[in-house]
C-alpha cells in the first residue's frame, strides 16, 4: 500500500506501526526477593563504583571511600578494604564493619580516619544506603577556593540549593565530633564541598551517589575551566530550580549511573568475584 506523504508528491509504502510501549526496555532499580539478594546487589555495585572511580582517576593514595549501608543490619556497612587499589576490587574483598569502624565480616583492615566521617553521616540520614567520598583533582580545586557550585549548566543545576559548604579545615578528620559537624552541614542535601578537602556524596543507592560524585566532579571541572575562560553565564533561580526539580532526585541519578554501571561490568566481571 502506498501513500501520499505530506510536503511532496513523493509516494512510498506505509511505515510499521509503532511498537507498544511495554514491549521497549527500561531499566529501573531492581526488587528483591530476600536481603542476601539485595545484599548482593550492593556489594556488587559497590565494588563495580570502586572500579569506575579508580578509572576515572579519583583515587589519592589511601585516601577515599565508598560505604553501603547493609540491608538488614541498618548500623553495619560496606567499604573498600584500606590500601587495596579501586581497580583491582573485587565484591568477594569488600569489608563490613559496625558503626565504630570494627570489622565484622571480611580480611582487611579498613582506614578509621574516613570511616569516622562516614559513620557519622549514615547515622544522621538513615534515608542514605551510600556515601562517596574521593580527593578528586577538580573537586579539591574547588574546594580550595572555598565556593559552592553555580548553575552555569545543566548538570550543575542539579545541586543547585541542594549542596553546601563544610567551611572549615582541622587535619584528618579522626573524630567522631568531626565527623558529627560534617553530617550536621550536610543536613538533608545530596552532596558537600568540604573546604580545601574534596566532595562527598549521598544517595538512596550505590548507583546513585556514585552518579552525584561523578556528575559534580565534573561540574567542577566545567566551573573551573570557565572562570579561566572568562566570566560565566549564570542559569537564573527559577529556571535553575525546574531544572534541578527535573534531574536532581536519586531515580535520575540511577538512571544515568547505568551505562557507567554496564561499561565496568562488561568490560571488567572479574569484580563480581
Amino acid at each position: 500500500m502506498t501513500e501520499l506523504r505530506p510536503g511532496g508528491p513523493m509516494y512510498g509504502p506505509t511505515p510499521p506501526l509503532p511498537l507498544p510501549t511495554d514491549r521497549l526496555q527500561f531499566a529501573m532499580p531492581p526488587m528483591y526477593e530476600s536481603l542476601d539478594d539485595e545484599r548482593t546487589h550492593r556489594k556488587e555495585r559497590l565494588a563495580g563504583a570502586l572500579r569506575l572511580f579508580g578509572r576515572l582517576g579519583f583515587e589519592d593514595g589511601v585516601s577515599g571511600h565508598i560505604t553501603a549501608r547493609d540491608p538488614e543490619y541498618s548500623d553495619c556497612f560496606w567499604v573498600n578494604p584500606f590500601g587495596m587499589p579501586f581497580k583491582h576490587v573485587t565484591v568477594s574483598d569488600l569489608v563490613m564493619v559496625n558503626a565504630s569502624g570494627q570489622v565484622i565480616e571480611g580480611r582487611y583492615h579498613v582506614n578509621q580516619a574516613a570511616f569516622t566521617v562516614h559513620a557519622q553521616v549514615h547515622a544522621a540520614r538513615p534515608d542514605v544506603v551510600a556515601v562517596a567520598h574521593c580527593h578528586s583533582v577538580h573537586g579539591r580545586a574547588l574546594s580550595a577556593l572555598g565556593d559552592l557550585l553555580d548553575p552555569i549548566t545543566q548538570e550543575s543545576c542539579a545541586f543547585y540549593e541542594d549542596h553546601a559548604l563544610y567551611d572549615a579545615y582541622t587535619g584528618v578528620a579522626v573524630d567522631a565530633e568531626e565527623g558529627r559537624r560534617i553530617a550536621s552541614a550536610l543536613d538533608t542535601r545530596k552532596a558537600l564541598v568540604l573546604r580545601n578537602h574534596g566532595l562527598l556524596t549521598v544517595g538512596d543507592s550505590v548507583d546513585a551517589a556514585a552518579w552525584w560524585f561523578v556528575s559534580m566532579e565534573r561540574s567542577c571541572q566545567v566551573q573551573l575551566t570557565a572562570r579561566a575562560a572568562g566570566r560565566p553565564v549564570l542559569i537564573d533561580h527559577k529556571q535553575a530550580v525546574a531544572t534541578r526539580e527535573q534531574l536532581g532526585g536519586d531515580l535520575v541519578a540511577w538512571i544515568n549511573y547505568q551505562p557507567l554501571w554496564q561499561d565496568i561490568s562488561r568490560s571488567e566481571p572479574d569484580l563480581l568475584s
